[in-house]
């Protein structure tokens, strides 16, 4: 690469704003940071520069686009920043969680691109504004540098309708576009994509499940690069059991709920911020909070680490049957990666697929890469901690040099 290519990636939610500086030379991370409270009293940045250190800003900060200001002003500073001027910023590229049907992979951002996602907001009312205003400060702040959407809807459009589509009149697909998306998509691919190069042959050639368990968790199957399934719906609320999400419930409970507690938007927010990890074990959204206590013989906290790893198992064994096999399970995110009894409990009793874990090695695998899988397991088991920033980078990189 000739010229030095820096690609700054934005994460922007309601009062928040992570950033992060790369040189697409080597990949390497120049400065990243957080600002926070965004519009809420007592808002400051957190702002770490590689090889200068860290710094924290605490002051009113009234928007997204005096915040992306802010970024900008700390990215040149005389003494934390890593940049001479700004005119070394390539490009820029923005999480943007929900673009429908519109997109199938990440865009150059353009008039029609704001208006769908401007469309998409009915479908991610939480999230797609705070995406947008990002946009349109970064506009504002540099309007001479592209800016890149990338969408974490866009991976699951390889979805066939028989995997998407819900069983209620087709009406409402054909009007209102109900129908399963599911999101982490970003995350899948770029662990997806690592998996082929850790495995050796072309991804035509794979079947994948990947699991990317967190605070919010999804699953995908990945048949031959590509996203034919996935357990996220037309929200994020269904799939497996997650820190403060129900998961798959019966929808006649979410009428119950209506019923019982008289309010829609209550039930969702029980739905969605007080169900899950949370709400079986009554300790924590945290799992290690919950481990913990499992440890210590409690039985809501020990039910809880069951249901999850039951709910992982059954969409690891369900997306093995719809893509007849799998070569490799992979595991990330802050569980996926970290917690041991998570991967063994998830993985325990499907021996009869050519799933075998190595005990020994699982335990001590925290947070790096791994082949976890016993030597004469005929289905590979790998921990890729996953990196949403740099894919969102490579994507834009690839973008501006077409």
């Amino acid at each position: 690469m000739s010229k030095k290519i820096k690609i700054l990636v934005l994460n922007c939610g309601s009062s928040s704003l992570k950033y992060q500086l790369f040189d697409m030379e080597g990949e390497k991370t120049l400065a990243k940071g957080l600002v926070e409270r965004i519009g809420i009293d007592g808002s400051r940045v957190k702002h770490t520069s590689v090889g200068v250190g860290d710094t924290v800003r605490e002051c009113d900060i009234s928007d997204h686009t005096f915040a992306i200001k802010i970024v900008l002003d700390l990215l040149t500073d005389n003494e934390h920043g890593v940049l001479r001027s700004l005119d070394e910023l390539s490009a820029v590229g923005h999480r943007v969680v929900h673009a429908g049907e519109k997109y199938a992979e990440s865009v150059i951002v353009n008039d029609s691109v704001i208006k769908a996602i401007e469309e998409c907001i009915v479908l991610a009312p939480l999230h797609n504004p705070p995406n947008l205003a990002g946009i349109n400060a970064m506009k504002k702040n540099l309007p001479g540098v592209p800016n890149i959407a990338v969408f974490d809807t866009a991976f699951h459009q390889t979805m066939p309708p028989e995997a998407y589509l819900y069983g209620i009149p087709y009406k409402y697909y054909e009007n209102d576009k109900v129908r399963r998306y599911s999101f982490h998509g970003t995350s899948h691919k770029f662990v997806a994509q690592r998996a082929v190069e850790l495995l050796g042959k072309p991804a035509g050639e794979l079947k994948l499940i990947t699991c990317h368990l967190g605070n919010g968790s999804s699953v995908t199957a990945v048949d031959g690069g590509c996203s034919v399934d996935a357990s996220m719906g037309f929200s994020p609320v269904t799939g497996v059991l997650m820190g403060t999400r129900c998961g798959d419930i019966d929808s006649a409970v979410a009428f119950f709920l209506i019923d019982k507690e008289g309010s829609v938007s209550r039930t969702s927010d029980i739905l969605n911020k007080e169900s899950g990890v949370l709400g079986i074990s009554g300790i924590s959204s945290d799992l290690r909070d919950v481990e913990t206590e499992a440890e210590r013989g409690n039985e809501r906290a020990t039910l809880a680490l069951k249901m999850l790893t039951r709910s992982v198992k059954k969409y690891i064994a369900s997306y093995a049957a719809i893509m007849g096999g799998v070569d490799a399970i992979i595991f990330t995110a802050g569980i996926g990666e970290n917690s041991s009894v998570v991967r063994r409990g998830s993985l325990e009793g499907l021996e009869f697929m050519g799933v075998k874990l190595d005990a020994a090695k699982n335990e001590v695998v925290r947070g790096r890469e791994e082949v976890i899988s016993a030597p004469d397991s005929r289905v590979k088991i790998l921990v890729i901690p996953t990196d949403e920033e740099l894919m969102i980078a490579r994507d834009t990189l690839n973008l501006i040099g077409k």
